[in-house]
């Protein structure tokens, strides 16, 4: 499924492409599930079209899969064997010199050839759609909580919570022994909790003030999944961490100022494509029941338009997700 021209979710289309191969220190996966992320639709709908001038169609999106090894590249060093059900991390757009952007292809597509050390074993027990939900935002939220290296008992706030990657943060910060003060509506906090939140404030425009409210002297990171904008710097005590996790030139994206010695941190997920270590451990967490990966509804890949709207509409608690 791809574009030739940027637009609303129909310029997706099916389209025939020549049949890749692996070659040395790569492997072929045969896609059976193809995660959809706000990062398809912002490829889709050509927020990065001015830094890919130059590039030609047709573009594939797609940031996460999963599926079956079907072949393995001369010279490949690697523990996976053919059939073994996998899952991955794929980047369809690349950094490029002076703030371009290069194109290696998407994971919405019947097989996609990658590094070896970009492809683990997915996790046992869970179905092609479901592992296809966990390389992406599970590698963000590890990233994330990498780079904030908060103690245990330390004060985390997480917007979001009830999203993907907030769910996952939500998890893996309860998991490492942090407090996490998370944001839900109503008709959430049930979920929210059960992600394994201390504590669960009121989502909105005012989340800040109402964590302030909790914590007089502050929290010490803040991750703003729902990208609520600058005002979550309020909620963070002095010296702690904000977390971005969209740049401030994509949509819903913003810059935050330096202040009160605040480190804003940007959590940039292709700096971990290639760690099979921490790719691994989003296995290993998942396996144990500590990452809890959501389905909202599965599409025929043919209908990759019909999911681009939805995920559109909001309101999606889980992943959509493609099959092949």
């Amino acid at each position: 499924m791809a574009l030739t021209e940027f637009g609303g979710p129909d310029v997706l289309h099916m389209i025939d492409l020549p049949e890749p191969h692996a070659g040395p220190g790569e492997v072929r996966v045969r896609v059976h599930a193809a995660a959809v992320s706000p990062a398809d639709t912002l490829l889709r709908a050509g927020v990065h079209a001015a830094a890919m001038r130059g590039l030609t169609g047709p573009f594939v999106p797609g940031m996460d899969i999963a599926g079956t090894i079907d072949e393995i590249g001369p010279d490949t060093a690697t523990g996976l064997v053919l059939g073994d059900p996998v899952m991955a991390m794929v980047l369809p757009i690349v950094p490029g010199p002076g703030g371009t952007l290069g194109y290696h292809g998407g994971g919405y597509a019947e097989y996609v050839v990658l590094p070896a050390e970009w492809v683990v074993e997915a996790p046992r027990g869970l179905g092609h759609a479901a592992a296809a939900t966990l390389p992406m935002n599970g590698l963000t939220a590890l990233l994330t909580l990498d780079q904030l290296a908060l103690a245990p008992g330390s004060l985390l706030a997480v917007t979001g919570a009830a999203g993907t990657l907030g769910g996952y943060l939500v998890q893996m910060g309860a998991a490492a022994g942090v407090i996490v003060i998370a944001d839900a509506a109503p008709a959430d906090e049930a979920l929210v909790r059960k992600s394994g939140a201390a504590e669960i404030v009121a989502r909105g425009d005012d989340v800040a003030r109402r964590i302030r409210g909790r914590h007089p002297r502050g929290v010490d990171a803040v991750v703003d999944a729902a990208l609520v904008g600058p005002r979550m710097l309020d909620a963070v005590r002095d010296g702690g961490s904000l977390a971005l996790v969209r740049d401030a030139g994509e949509p819903g994206g913003y810059a935050a100022p330096a202040e009160r010695g605040i480190t804003v941190r940007h959590p940039f997920v292709p700096d971990y494509a290639g760690r099979l270590d921490r790719l691994a451990e989003i296995r290993r967490l998942a396996e144990a029941g500590i990452l809890l990966p959501r389905v909202a509804r599965t599409f025929r890949a043919a209908e990759a338009p019909a999911a681009h709207r939805l995920l559109a509409a909001g309101g999606v608690r889980g992943r959509l997700v493609l099959t092949f």
